[in-house]
């Protein structure tokens, strides 16, 4: 059924919107591939005849239901693709990952979708989006489930606050080295400017692929939220093209200008609602601060820059007790 956001939108868009496959889903079949629909909001592409070789690539869109520019640039590319469906040369699995926020035009409905992915979940357990993640890992676990060692997960991002790098991503160590490399090699030829290693899982979807799955994994922010049907999609340009090149199978391009590399200093967590932050959800993506400024306070617990300069990402004081309100980086590369 078609929803007010949805309504005007160029078909591709609002199909993808809605985790309507049924013309897409219906070429690759048509193209001799093996279909399937596992879950709400999810689409599977399998080759015919199983092959260890096979890259297997999970994309993402819409994990955050505000977050439509990914949600637009997937559509376009995925709907072109499927007309020239046999140019397909990986395993796919595309995901849908909050359809009800989408649909409602909201971040998430009960609690952020983005840290459900973890053994446990506390007061967020009785959340809406805690049964959501339920159905995505599980209908994660069996599309690489068997899958070759080649396995990617892009998980893709707007941010809701401006930033000093626009295009950043986020990368979990744990990541086999060679893995991690193609990956951060596909990230700068999809115009990343800054590349944050994670040490540590938040409950991320994307930490969860690469620590629990194998997964060459990413959450990738490009450039702001917008609304859906009125994204700049040029700001999307090499990214859409990376994209398409590595479902295509295509030669990766050398990138223009390699992304900037940070360690993650430190996490910020709220540990109860005492916490306060010197900065908060206004505040860039990547504003430096100095050695011993305060960044937050909760209670007998002081946050303070260790290093002669830490940079602030994802700042945000609103966040419910025990989750991360923000992360602080350093520059090694």
């Amino acid at each position: 059924m078609s929803t007010p956001a949805a309504a005007g939108l160029p078909e591709a868009v609002r199909a993808l919107a809605e985790a309507d496959f049924g013309a897409v889903a219906q070429r690759f079949r048509d193209a001799g591939f093996v279909v399937a629909l596992p879950a709400s909001g999810i689409l599977t592409v399998r080759a015919a005849t199983p092959d260890a070789d096979r890259p297997s690539v999970l994309v993402s869109v819409g994990v955050h239901g505000d977050e439509t520019g990914p949600i637009e640039m997937v559509a376009y590319l995925v709907d072109a693709l499927s007309r020239s469906a046999s140019a397909l040369a990986v395993d796919l699995m595309l995901c849908v990952g909050h359809i009800d926020a989408i649909r409602a035009g909201k971040r998430f409905i009960d609690a952020d979708l983005n840290r459900m992915f973890r053994a446990e979940r506390g007061s967020l357990a009785g959340t809406f989006e805690a049964g959501r993640a339920d159905a995505l890992i599980e209908a994660t676990r069996a599309f690489f489930e068997g899958s070759g060692p080649a396995r990617w997960h892009l998980d893709l991002h707007t941010a809701i606050r401006p930033s000093h790098y626009p295009m950043f991503a986020i990368v979990p160590e744990l990541i086999a080295d060679a893995a991690r490399e193609g990956l951060m090699g596909w990230l700068g030829e999809a115009g990343i400017e800054a590349i944050i290693m994670n040490p540590e899982s938040a409950g991320t979807y994307s930490y969860f692929t690469a620590e629990h799955l194998g997964a060459a994994s990413s959450t990738v922010e490009l450039g702001r939220v917008g609304t859906l049907g009125q994204n700049d999609l040029s700001q999307f340009a090499a990214a859409s093209s990376a994209l398409d090149r590595l479902l295509r199978g295509q030669p990766a391009q050398q990138a223009t200008s390699p992304p900037r590399v940070f360690a993650t200093a430190q996490s910020i967590i709220k540990l109860s609602d005492a916490f306060t932050m010197r900065v908060g959800r206004e505040t860039w993506n990547f504003t430096p601060m100095q050695k011993g400024e305060v960044i937050a306070q909760d209670g007998a617990t002081t946050y303070t820059v260790q290093h002669d300069e830490e940079l602030v990402v994802f700042p945000n004081p609103d966040v419910r007790v025990g989750l991360r309100a923000g992360i602080m980086v350093v520059r090694i590369g």
